[in-house]
C-alpha cells in the first residue's frame, strides 16, 4: 500500500441466495485519483461499491482507509471515514425543497432548533458551485430529472468527502450539466478528493478517469491506466465472448396501416399543436434537446398528463378511434424515464411486477391462479434475459438494467398496439442495450407502433425508421432513417440543418 492510498479493498467476496456477486475482488484508490469502474449489468459493480458505502457487509475480505483497517457496519460508518455515495437511482423527496433534500439525513441544529437560514445559504452556495440554474427554495417536484440528479450530487458534497462514489452520475444530465459536473470533479481532485466513477458511457470514463477497472461476472476482468487501455480492450473485457453487442439489423417495415394518429395536441406552455401518425411495424425516434418537450409529449400520449386540446386515435383491433386518456393508459405500453419512481413497485417481487397488468388473464373466477402467474413470469424472465436468483426476488434488489427489463416485460406480456419508450437504454450496458434493441425490433416486426425517446443519438439511430424532431414543445421537423447526427442535432438546436 502506498502512502497516498486512501482506499484498499482486498479479497472481497459476497454471495446472495442462488448467486455469487463478488469472488475475491480487490480495488485500490489513491488520493486525488479518479477510478473508472465499468462492466455489464450484474457484473458486481454495485455490490462492490455498496460494501464500500456500508450498505452491505462482505462475506470475506479486508477494507482499509488511509492504511487503517476498517469495518463498515452501516452507511454512517462509511460516511465517518470520509466516503460519500451518489447512487444511480435518484433518491429525492418530491414535495420537499431542494434545501431539505440536501440536508435530509443531517439537519444542522442549534440545540433543538434547526438552522434554516444557514441551511438555505449553504445549499445555495453549493448549487452555484455546481452551476445549477435552480434555487435552494425550489420544490423537487418542479425540477427535471437532470436537476434532481444534481441535487443528489450536492447532497453528497455537503459532507466534504475524501472519497466520492458516483454511480452513473451523468445518465440524466444534459451536455452542459455534464460539463459543469466534470469541471467540479476536476477542481475537487486538485484538492485531493478521490472518485470512483461508474458509467456505461466509455467516452466519459476515458475523458475524466486516470485508471479503469473492468468487472465481469463478479470478478476483475482487467484494469490499467487510461493511457494504456483502449476502449476496444475495455469493451472486450466487459463482454467476453458470450454477449452479442452489435446492433440488430431489421428489415424496413412497409406497412401503411396507421395505428396511432395524433391531431392538434396542445398543452399551455408545454406542447404546441402536435400532429403525426405512426404505422404498424414502425419505430419512430422522438429527438430533441433537454427541455424540448419529449417526455411531456410521451406522458400526454399515454394519458398521464392532461391536455388543453387535440385528440389521440389508436387502432385497438377495431379500427382507428379517438381514445380518452383512461383508455390510452391501457393501450400504450409506457416505459417511463424514471423507472424506480414511476415504473416499478419496489417492495414487490419480480414476478408480481411483470404480471401486474396481466392479472385478469391470470385469474379464474376472480381468483389469481398461482401456476399461471409463475409460468408467465418465468416466460418473460427468460425472453428478456432478466438476471434474477428466483422469480420472487424483490425487484428493488436488481441492477438498473434488469429493472428496466422488468418494466418492459410487463408490457410485452399483454401486447399493446403502441409502445412509448422514454429513455429505455438509460443506465444499461452494451450487452443489455443490444438485447433491448433486439426486443424493440421484434415488437415492431410483430406489428406494433413504437415511439422511442433517447438522449443518445447514436442509440436512437440504431433503431429508428424515421425521426420527429422537437424544440420548445413543437415538432419542428421530420427526417428519414438515413439522416445523420449533425442534421438531427442542428435541427433540434435551432441551427440551419442544411449547413
Amino acid at each position: 500500500m502506498t502512502n497516498s492510498r486512501i482506499v484498499d479493498m482486498s479479497g472481497i467476496s459476497k454471495a446472495f441466495p442462488g448467486t455469487v456477486a463478488l469472488d475475491d475482488v480487490s480495488l485500490f484508490l489513491d488520493k486525488g485519483e479518479v477510478l473508472g469502474l465499468i462492466g455489464a449489468n450484474g457484473a458486481g459493480k454495485s455490490t462492490l461499491v455498496n460494501i464500500l458505502a456500508g450498505l452491505l457487509r462482505p462475506d470475506a475480505g479486508v477494507i482499509a482507509t488511509d492504511s487503517v483497517r476498517v469495518e463498515f457496519r452501516n452507511p454512517r460508518d462509511s460516511q465517518r471515514a470520509g466516503i460519500a455515495f451518489v447512487q444511480q437511482e435518484i433518491a429525492t423527496f418530491a414535495t420537499l425543497s431542494v434545501t431539505d433534500n440536501i440536508y435530509i439525513t443531517d439537519f444542522p441544529c442549534r440545540g433543538p432548533v434547526i438552522q434554516g437560514n444557514l441551511m438555505r445559504k449553504q445549499a445555495q452556495n453549493m448549487l452555484e458551485r455546481l452551476g445549477c440554474n435552480f434555487g435552494a427554495d425550489d420544490l423537487i417536484e418542479t425540477l427535471s430529472t437532470g436537476d434532481r440528479q444534481m441535487v443528489t450530487i450536492a447532497r453528497a458534497l455537503m459532507s466534504n468527502p475524501s472519497v466520492l462514489i458516483l454511480d452513473e452520475p451523468t445518465s440524466s444530465l444534459s451536455a452542459s450539466e455534464k460539463d459543469r459536473l466534470f469541471a467540479v470533479l476536476n477542481q475537487l481532485r486538485t484538492e485531493g478528493v478521490s472518485f470512483i466513477f461508474i458509467s456505461h458511457f466509455l467516452t466519459e470514463v476515458f475523458a475524466i478517469c486516470d485508471r479503469v477497472m473492468v468487472m465481469r461476472n463478479g470478478t476483475v476482468a482487467g484494469e490499467g491506466s487510461v493511457d494504456q487501455v483502449t476502449m476496444e480492450q475495455a469493451v472486450a473485457w466487459m463482454i467476453g465472448d458470450s454477449v452479442e453487442h452489435q446492433p440488430v439489423q431489421r428489415p424496413h417495415q412497409s406497412s401503411e396501416v396507421v395505428v396511432l394518429k395524433v391531431t392538434g395536441l396542445r398543452r399551455s406552455a408545454v406542447l404546441n399543436d402536435i400532429n403525426f401518425t405512426a404505422r404498424r411495424g414502425e419505430i419512430i425516434g422522438i429527438w430533441g434537446l433537454m427541455g424540448s418537450g419529449r417526455t411531456e409529449l410521451a406522458r400526454a400520449l399515454v394519458g398521464l398528463d392532461p391536455t388543453d386540446a387535440g385528440s389521440v386515435a389508436i387502432d385497438d383491433g377495431d379500427g382507428l378511434r379517438e381514445m380518452r386518456s383512461s383508455k390510452r393508459r391501457a393501450l400504450c405500453g409506457y416505459v417511463p424515464e424514471d423507472r424506480r419512481q414511476e415504473g416499478l413497485f419496489l417492495p414487490m417481487s419480480v414476478q408480481r411486477n411483470i404480471n401486474m397488468i396481466a392479472m385478469k388473464t391470470l385469474s379464474r373466477f376472480g381468483l389469481l391462479v398461482k401456476r399461471r402467474e409463475a409460468l408467465l413470469a418465468e416466460q418473460y424472465i427468460d425472453r428478456l434475459g432478466i438476471k434474477v436468483s428466483r422469480r420472487t426476488q424483490l425487484v428493488g434488489t436488481l441492477s438498473g438494467g434488469n429493472q428496466q427489463k422488468v418494466v418492459l416485460a410487463r408490457w410485452v406480456a399483454v401486447g399493446p398496439p403502441v409502445y412509448v419508450l422514454d429513455e429505455p437504454m438509460r443506465g444499461l450496458d452494451i450487452g443489455a442495450k443490444a438485447q433491448i434493441r433486439k426486443l424493440i425490433s421484434e415488437l415492431a416486426a410483430a406489428g406494433t407502433a413504437i415511439l422511442v425517446i433517447d438522449s443518445e443519438l447514436s442509440e436512437l439511430r440504431l433503431v429508428a425508421d424515421r425521426y420527429l424532431v422537437m424544440r420548445r414543445g413543437s415538432i419542428i421537423g421530420e427526417l428519414d432513417r438515413n439522416s445523420d447526427e449533425r442534421t438531427l442535432m442542428a435541427l433540434a438546436a435551432g441551427a440551419d440543418a442544411s449547413s
